[in-house]
């Protein structure tokens, strides 16, 4: 099994929210949030292929476009 891939696929809004919170949570003290080091190389893995893939993370106007995904992903009352 260790050859097998697996394929995540993610709306825009949810790739964009979720490169977002990666980039934060790879600026934090990691130890203190992941106890199990080999979790990083997915993490890793996944941020820069999301990095690669999303033209909105340069916008000018990324903390908007940020703020719309989020809006639209949240659950409503």
């Amino acid at each position: 099994m260790s050859g097998s891939q697996v394929t995540i696929e993610l709306t825009s809004d949810e790739a964009l929210v979720l490169s977002h919170w990666l980039e934060k949570l790879q600026m934090t003290d990691l130890s203190e949030v992941v106890d199990d080091p080999a979790v990083w190389a997915p993490i890793h893995r996944i941020a820069g292929t999301l990095d690669k893939t999303l033209p909105e993370l340069f916008a000018s106007d990324y903390d908007e476009r940020l703020e719309a995904a989020r809006q639209r992903l949240r659950p409503e009352d």
